[in-house]
């Protein structure tokens, strides 16, 4: 039987439990035990970020049912950091407790073959695309689909399982380098920029949500997000229908917890979805420094069945992602960024993930700087940069 949220709201000093050991699960470790609750983290990694940090580690593989039966009879809710776990998984732990997101609504996240298909039955626009499941596919493919980009239904993330293709053969070619497995090709279209909604959903149908973020990427892996909380006019009816979209996506998918959508914005102003995140967002972590309630707080509440909090922003802010490229000189030898130098910019909050070895594109941590303007946040998020060997502009 599915286990009843009858003792909301969890009380401070109960436990909740996290699925998945990474940075996403840090950070909520920090919000939750700053709010006094407990926290259990299944994950398989030992020394795993959120391990470690963590009151308890439960360190098992994400399908183990013992696990995740002693997780579940553990901990008054549950909720998970990544989009990849199983979502039977989630299934077997709402049997113990309540669950947000729930299985059902991550199961459709998982698969852009539906995903796509649930945004669009939702009422978002999203770019034209067609399923793959054979070679056949991409032949019949209509030709406004070149170019576009090939993507794996399942399992890509931070660009991973991404190739743009600028001709049939292409996209053949590069299908049968992802294993013939289920991809999606998309319309390569042309954007003036990307933004993303991070928003939270209550178990009441209550809904908040930030500003959006104005996000740039490179090589697939979000690099830079800005976010200005007294927008000009020109974007403000923009961010309501951002917002009102992704509203819209949540409670189709009922959706309890902390979501982020993310948007194209086409040159002739068109907003169209590209993807779900059912879970705390990398564009979202300037709210830990620049917003009254964090993402991460917001995932605790809903969770405990507590009041959402609010989503204004005392800041203009800009964050800059770092990865383990930092580590690395020209040569490939190993050395240490430069913290002091990233610390003397008076407004820059430096978030380090715990992580033991740096990797080429590894997220390692992030640094968020706060200004009373965008302009203000330019200029030290620039001398940040500096210190570390990034590109800014």
């Amino acid at each position: 039987m599915t286990a009843s949220a009858s003792t909301w709201p969890v009380q401070p000093g109960s436990w909740l439990g996290m699925v998945g050991g990474g940075q996403l699960g840090r950070m909520f470790c920090h919000a939750a035990q700053s709010l006094g609750y407990k926290v259990a983290v299944l994950d398989p990694a030992a020394g795993c970020p959120a391990g470690v940090v963590a009151d308890r580690h439960i360190q098992a593989s994400y399908d183990d049912l013992r696990a995740l039966d002693e997780l579940g009879r553990l901990c008054a809710a549950v909720s998970t950091e990544f989009e990849n776990v199983p979502a039977d998984s989630l299934r077997r732990l709402a049997q113990h407790c309540p669950v947000s997101p729930s299985g059902d609504a991550v199961a459709v996240v998982q698969d852009r073959i539906q995903e796509k298909a649930f945004i669009t039955q939702a009422g978002v626009p999203v770019a034209p695309y067609q399923p793959v499941l054979v070679a056949a596919d991409l032949q019949n493919a209509p030709d406004t689909l070149f170019p576009g980009i090939l993507k794996a239904a399942r399992l890509g993330y931070d660009g991973k399982g991404q190739a743009r293709v600028r001709s049939r053969e292409q996209a053949l070619d590069a299908f049968a380098a992802f294993g013939s497995v289920p991809c999606v090709l998309e319309a390569m279209l042309p954007l003036a920029d990307e933004i993303s909604v991070v928003m939270a959903r209550g178990h009441d149908d209550h809904c908040v949500v930030y500003t959006p973020a104005h996000n740039e990427h490179r090589d697939g892996i979000l690099a830079v997000s800005s976010v200005d909380p007294v927008p000009a006019e020109s974007r403000q009816a923009l961010y309501v229908q951002a917002a009102q979209a992704a509203q819209k996506i949540a409670i189709a998918l009922n959706y309890r917890g902390v979501l982020c959508v993310e948007f194209f914005v086409l040159d002739d102003g068109r907003l169209v979805a590209n993807e779900v995140a059912p879970r705390p967002h990398n564009s979202g972590h300037h709210t830990i420094d620049a917003c009254i309630t964090s993402q991460f707080e917001q995932q605790v509440r809903v969770m405990a069945g507590m009041p959402l909090g609010s989503t204004i922003s005392h800041d203009a802010s800009i964050m800059l992602n770092i990865l383990g490229d930092l580590w690395f000189d020209a040569k490939g030898n190993c050395r240490e960024p430069d913290w002091a130098g990233v610390l003397r910019a008076d407004h820059a909050k430096l978030h380090l993930y715990g992580k033991a070895e740096a990797r080429k594109g590894r997220k390692m941590g992030h640094v968020t700087i706060t200004g009373a303007t965008l302009d203000e946040a330019r200029q030290q998020a620039s001398q940040v940069a500096q210190a570390l060997g990034l590109a800014f502009s």
